[in-house]
């Protein structure tokens, strides 16, 4: 087609065998779209376009890839907000029409499988090297492998006796990830085969990590460019890995202003396209949401400790301090 849309915080480039979504950057403009800056989405990657009325007088373009075509949407499982869909564009309703147009003609050009699931991802992925700070430590991705290294503050103490951890993805299955619009989000990646993978070991540490701290922002341009070399034990297998992603060493657990979801979604694509890329043989399985389950009085009382802080921070509102904490006691 050759034309292009533009819409409210994105613009679509119709293609003849693609489009090119081109994210706006702006206060306004979700930062997840920013960080993604552009998408390329092959015709054959999506499932179905809709148009339907929005908010506030405007109308909503919206492209529904294939299950399986998109290492994003994967890594999300459903979690995303409307807000933070990639594949909907919103426009003025004055140019409704206009929208129709494109839509009728991108319907026309879904292949004849448009309704199967992809066997492999049609789009591409974040590019790495990447990183991100979570609330207990910093997580780093070259390409090849992943590592986490412990903050001071914010491990908890398995994960100071496990040491810092570094994954090559030929050793891993996939990923698990949890929005951390919840308080209790993490990325946790899961192991390859019955007998569980293996970190790649580094050299011994006679003190704990480097004493690297939450507020230690100088280590970033580091752990991007520099080689993931930490000390590392094995990845459990699924059966004997903790239940909970904050003493599992193989996880990296989120909190409010830690590890939000435009650091955190596009990291975790990145490494669940490397891992897919790496095993064709051995496909992964598809990301699993796995519930936090009942919890020990213990555990109760530091977690709601913690929102506690939280809140007087003023990170957390007063309705939010009380739905979680309601939540939280009702695990017991």
């Amino acid at each position: 087609m050759g034309d292009v849309l533009a819409g409210i915080h994105a613009t679509w480039e119709f293609d003849d065998d693609s489009v090119l979504i081109r994210f706006e950057r702006g206060i306004r403009t979700p930062k997840l779209f920013q960080s993604l800056r552009e998408r390329r989405v092959p015709h054959a990657a999506l499932s179905s376009v809709t148009l339907a009325p929005g908010k506030r007088g405007t109308v909503v373009l919206r492209a529904t890839p294939r299950p399986g075509a998109d290492p994003l949407l994967e890594a999300a499982a459903g979690q995303l907000k409307d807000s933070h869909d990639p594949y909907r564009l919103v426009l003025p309703a004055e140019r409704e029409t206009l929208a129709e147009y494109y839509a009728d003609a991108l319907r026309a050009l879904l292949g004849p499988d448009a309704s199967e699931p992809a066997d492999r991802f049609m789009v591409a992925a974040p590019e790495a090297p990447m990183q991100f700070k979570a609330y207990d430590g910093r997580a780093g991705f070259d390409g090849e492998r992943v590592c986490f290294r412990w903050f001071w503050t914010g491990a908890s103490t398995a994960k100071w006796k496990a040491g810092d951890q570094t994954f090559l993805v030929t050793e891993l299955s996939g990923i698990e990830w949890r929005s951390p619009d919840a308080i209790d989000g993490y990325l946790r990646l899961l192991p390859r085969g019955p007998k569980g993978a293996v970190a790649v070991p580094g050299p011994a540490m006679s003190t704990p990590m480097g004493a690297v701290t939450a507020s230690d922002a100088g280590t970033d341009a580091e752990l991007v460019a520099g080689p993931c070399t930490a000390s590392g034990g094995a990845l459990p297998t699924a059966a004997a890995r903790p239940a909970r992603a904050d003493q599992d060493p193989a996880a990296v657990v989120f909190g409010l202003g830690y590890g939000p979801v435009h650091e955190s979604l596009p990291f975790a694509a990145a490494v669940l396209e490397s891992v897919r890329r790496t095993q064709p043989a051995h496909p992964a399985p598809d990301p699993v949401l796995v519930g936090a389950g009942r919890r020990d009085p213990a555990d109760i009382a530091e977690r709601i400790r913690h929102l506690g802080e939280l809140h007087q921070a003023g990170l957390v509102t007063d309705d939010e301090f009380s739905a979680k904490k309601a939540q939280l006691l009702a695990e017991l």
